[in-house]
C-alpha cells in the first residue's frame, strides 16, 4: 500500500506586498499537483496587482515590480476566487494540500477573500474539508532538537531537496512539497500509520505548542510578544468599535 507521502499530494504558495496578514495583498499564486512521487508536476498560476503599491523589500523577495503587475496582473476578485476554489477541489478530491507556514499563506488567502468576496476560506472549503500539510510544524515537531532556523531554503538543504532557482510562488511550491515527501520517508517509523486527516489535526495541536516556546522566551527576556496558536488559519480579528 502506498504510503500518504508518495501519493497524490497538492501544494499551495504566494507572492505577496509584505507579511502582515491583515494588511499586505496577494500579487502572485501558485498550487501545484503531483499524482505521484517523481511524476512531473502540473502548475496553475495566477499574478495580481493588489491595487496597491509595492515596497521595495516585497520586489526584493519575489521580483515582481509595480510596472510588471500593474501592466499583467489580474485585479484581485476573480483570482482569489478561483484560488480558493481550486484549494477547496482539492479538498474534495481528499488529495493532502502542502502548505509552507500555512498561518500565514492560508490566512493571506482568507483575508483577501473577505476583502474582495465578502467570504472566508473556511466557508468556500465547506465540505470538502482541506488536509493541510505544514512542512515547518512537521519538521519541528519530528526533530525537535534540531538547531538552526526553519525556513523553506533551510529545509531544503537538510532534506537533501534541490530546489528550483526561481523564487517565485510556483517554485516554492514545488520545494515544499518535495520537502514533505522527504521528511516522510524519513521519519516513516513515526508517520506511515496516520492519515492526512489525523495529521491535520496533530498538527494543530504541534503548532499550538511551538508557539508557546518563543512567547515564553521573549517573556523571560523583559518582552513579551504573543505569538497566534491558530493553524491552519488564524481567526478573523474583529474591527474596532
Amino acid at each position: 500500500m502506498t504510503c500518504w507521502y508518495e501519493g497524490p499530494l497538492a501544494a499551495f504558495d504566494t507572492g505577496a506586498t509584505g507579511t502582515d496578514v491583515e494588511r499586505d495583498r496577494i500579487v502572485s499564486a501558485a498550487v501545484v499537483v503531483q499524482d505521484a512521487a517523481g511524476a512531473r508536476p502540473r502548475v496553475l498560476r495566477w499574478l495580481v496587482n493588489p491595487g496597491v503599491p509595492m515596497p521595495a523589500a516585497a520586489v526584493a523577495v519575489h521580483g515582481l515590480t509595480q510596472e510588471y503587475v500593474e501592466r499583467n496582473g489580474r485585479w484581485p476578485s476573480p483570482v482569489v476566487d478561483e484560488v480558493a476554489r481550486e484549494l477547496a477541489g482539492h479538498g474534495t478530491a481528499l488529495r493532502p494540500l502542502v502548505v509552507m507556514d500555512a498561518p500565514f499563506g492560508l490566512t493571506l488567502l482568507d483575508r483577501e477573500l473577505r476583502r474582495h468576496r465578502a467570504g472566508s476560506l473556511e466557508r468556500y472549503a465547506a465540505g470538502s474539508a482541506l488536509r493541510v500539510l505544514d512542512p515547518r510544524v512537521l519538521d519541528r515537531q519530528l526533530d525537535r532538537h534540531r538547531e538552526g532556523q526553519r525556513t523553506l531554503a533551510e529545509l531544503c538543504a537538510h532534506y537533501g531537496v534541490e530546489p528550483d532557482g526561481a523564487h517565485d510562488a510556483a517554485a516554492d511550491a514545488v520545494a515544499a512539497l518535495e520537502v514533505v515527501r522527504a521528511l516522510g520517508r524519513r521519519f516513516a517509523a513515526r508517520l506511515e500509520r496516520l492519515t492526512p486527516t489525523e495529521l491535520h489535526g496533530l498538527q494543530a495541536v504541534w503548532h499550538a505548542a511551538q508557539a508557546r516556546v518563543p512567547q515564553a522566551w521573549s517573556a523571560r527576556t523583559g518582552s513579551p510578544e504573543l505569538v497566534d496558536p491558530s493553524w491552519p488559519v488564524r481567526p478573523e480579528i474583529p474591527a474596532a468599535a
